[in-house]
């Protein structure tokens, strides 16, 4: 079993930055893949980023190409989303989740999810 606990969200201004951790328990952390997805009011949740468990490749969404990135430190069992230019329409909570099968983009190939951070962007 895995346990994730998101922090970092918080109220920013447009145009702005903010950075998210995902803190994860147990040792089998290193062999999952890690994603980030958000849901806004509203609507559904959407993928956002997502990192192999060795972090040599990435997946991303072509609305945040250019602006997120995401890393992590299998020593800390952590998974970092670093948002820049940050934009009203990127206010949603945000889930980290861990696919123990490899990066994916779908909700249903993760296996843990968090219960989220709330991201709220200002125009």
């Amino acid at each position: 079993q895995v346990q994730l606990v998101e922090s970092g969200g918080g109220l920013v201004q447009a145009g702005g930055s903010l950075r998210l951790s995902c803190a994860a328990s147990g040792r089998t952390f290193r062999t999952y893949a890690m994603g980030w997805f958000r849901q806004a009011p509203g609507k559904e949740r959407e993928f956002v980023i997502a990192i192999t468990w060795s972090g040599g490749s990435i997946a991303i969404a072509d609305s945040v190409k250019g602006r997120f990135t995401i890393s992590r430190d299998n020593a800390k069992n952590t998974v970092y989303l670093q948002m820049n230019s940050l934009k009203p329409e990127d206010t949603a909570v945000y889930y980290c989740a861990a696919a123990t099968q490899g990066i994916a983009t779908r909700e249903n190939e993760y296996d843990y999810w968090g219960r989220g951070t709330q991201v709220t962007v200002s125009s």
